[in-house]
């Protein structure tokens, strides 16, 4: 565990390869699921962030170090 938990509504941003993008933390995954098509290995141990971008409205799923609380 990290130590970064976060919740529905937590404004955060990221790093990607285009830069950085602020949005909002939609729901902590738990459980494998899908985003896009993508397998979402995520479980009670390894719980991912679904997180949706201000600019596009895209989701996408970070774990939860790769995340900063704004």
């Amino acid at each position: 565990m990290t130590g970064k938990d976060f919740k529905a509504g937590d404004k955060v941003a990221w790093d990607h390869s285009q830069g950085t993008t602020e949005g909002k933390v939609v729901r902590k995954a738990v459980s494998p699921t899908k985003i896009k098509g993508h397998k979402v290995a995520a479980s009670p141990d390894n719980p991912e962030y679904i997180v949706q971008s201000d600019k596009t409205g895209a989701r996408a799923a970070h774990k939860p170090e790769e995340l900063r609380k704004l």
